[in-house]
C-alpha cells in the first residue's frame, strides 16, 4: 500500500463527489447496460452484467476482493454472469444504493449494518458492541446459515433484497483532532461522527461524546472544518480516506467489530440457474477469505504508513470502554427474536 497513491485516490473521490454529483451517478448507470444477453430468462441462461456499488477506493480490500469475485464469476459461468465494481461512491452513498438494489436499477451493493438495521431491527444484534470477540469469530458466525440464514433472507419479500453475506469492517476505534483518548472521559464535549442509527448515537453518548451522524464521504471535510471533532472507524478506512491528515490521534478503543454486507437484488439472484448460483456462492466464499487476509495485511501496513505521515496511535484503558458500553445490549435488544439471535451469536464463540 503506497500512501501517496491513497492520498491521490482520496482527493479524487472528494473531487468526484463534490463536482459530479447526480450527473456522475446518472452517467455511470447509463454507460453500463445491465444485461449481457438481452435480459435474463426464468432459468438465468442469458445471464447479466451486474453493477456493484462500493464506497471505498480501489486500494481497499473490499474493492480488490470484489473485483476478483467478478472475474471468477465471469470465468466460471463462461461469461454469462459478471460483476463490475464501482468504487468511491460513484453510484451514490449507501442509503441511495440500497434503494437502487431494491428497485433493480443497480444489482448489488456493499452496505453497512446500520443501513440494514433501518429495515430490520434484528440486524442490531450483529451491529452491537460486544457481539464479536474478534474478526475470525465474526466471519465464522456470518458464514453459519443456522445462525444468520433467516436474518439474511428477511428483506426478500418486503424489499426485494437478499443479504449474501458479510465482510469484516475490522475493529473500530476512535480518532480525534483534539488529542489522544485513553478513557471515555477524554471524549467529553467532542462531536463524534457516527453512522445514522439510534444504537450508534447511544454508543457515542455512552462513550462520553455527542454523536453526530454524517455520510462517510463527508467525514474528511467534517473533521477538517470542525463540524466534527472525532470519528470512529478501522485503521484501513482511516488511511485510505486520508483521515490521518486532519485527525492525527488514533486511539485503539476497539469498541466494535463492524460488518459490511453484500446485498443483491433478489429477482436478479433468483434468475441464476443452479450451476450459476453455485459458482456465485463459491466466488463469494473465496472473496470473503481473500478480503479477510488482505484486511489483516493492510491493517498492519496502514498503521505504519500513517505513522510515517505523523499520525499517533495509542492504547487505551480497555476495561473502561467495555464498562461504558455494557448496558447497550439490554437497552436495545428488546424483542425475543433479537435476544435469541444474540444468544446464538455469543454462544457460537464459546
Amino acid at each position: 500500500m503506497n500512501i501517496r497513491n491513497l492520498q491521490r485516490r482520496a482527493l479524487h473521490r472528494r473531487t468526484l463527489l463534490g463536482g459530479a454529483g447526480l450527473l456522475g451517478i446518472t452517467a455511470a448507470l447509463a454507460a453500463c447496460g445491465g444485461s449481457s444477453g438481452g435480459g435474463s430468462d426464468a432459468g438465468g441462461a442469458s445471464g447479466k452484467a451486474m453493477r456493484l456499488a462500493l464506497n471505498q477506493t480501489e486500494e481497499h480490500p473490499s474493492f480488490v476482493a470484489l473485483d476478483n469475485f467478478g472475474k471468477s464469476l465471469d470465468e466460471a459461468t463462461g461469461g454469462s454472469w459478471s460483476i463490475e465494481v464501482y468504487p468511491n461512491e460513484t453510484l451514490g452513498a449507501q442509503q441511495e444504493t440500497l434503494q437502487m438494489v431494491s428497485n433493480g436499477s443497480v444489482e448489488m451493493s456493499i452496505v453497512s449494518g446500520t443501513q440494514l438495521e433501518n429495515l430490520n431491527k434484528d440486524f442490531l444484534v450483529l451491529n452491537m458492541p460486544g457481539a464479536f470477540d474478534d474478526i475470525d469469530k465474526q466471519i465464522s458466525v456470518l458464514q453459519d446459515p443456522s445462525i444468520v440464514g433467516e436474518l439474511f433472507a428477511s428483506l426478500e419479500e418486503s424489499q426485494n433484497i437478499t443479504v449474501v453475506g458479510g465482510f469484516t469492517q475490522g475493529e473500530r476505534s476512535v480518532y480525534s483532532t483534539k488529542g489522544p483518548v485513553s478513557t471515555p472521559a477524554d471524549l467529553a464535549g467532542q462531536k463524534l461522527r457516527v453512522q445514522e442509527s439510534d444504537l450508534h448515537l447511544a454508543m457515542a453518548k455512552a462513550l462520553g461524546a455527542t454523536g453526530t451522524p454524517l455520510a462517510y464521504g463527508e467525514v474528511y471535510t467534517g473533521l477538517n472544518s470542525g463540524v466534527i471533532d472525532a470519528a470512529e472507524n478501522n485503521e484501513i478506512s482511516y488511511v485510505t480516506q486520508a483521515h490521518y491528515e486532519v485527525a492525527k490521534y488514533f486511539s485503539f478503543t476497539r469498541h466494535l467489530v463492524g460488518t459490511d454486507y453484500l446485498i443483491i437484488n433478489t429477482d436478479t439472484l433468483n434468475s441464476m440457474d443452479e450451476a450459476q448460483r453455485a459458482s456465485f456462492d463459491e466466488g463469494w466464499a473465496a472473496a470473503v477469505e481473500e478480503h479477510t487476509g488482505l484486511w489483516q495485511e493492510q491493517t498492519a501496513q496502514g498503521i505504519e504508513d500513517a505513522k510515517a505521515e505523523g499520525a499517533e496511535f495509542n492504547e487505551v484503558d480497555v476495561e473502561s470502554f467495555k464498562e461504558a458500553l455494557a448496558s447497550l445490549p439490554e437497552e436495545f435488544l428488546t424483542e425475543d427474536s433479537q435476544t435469541t439471535l444474540w444468544d446464538a451469536v455469543r454462544g457460537a464463540q464459546g
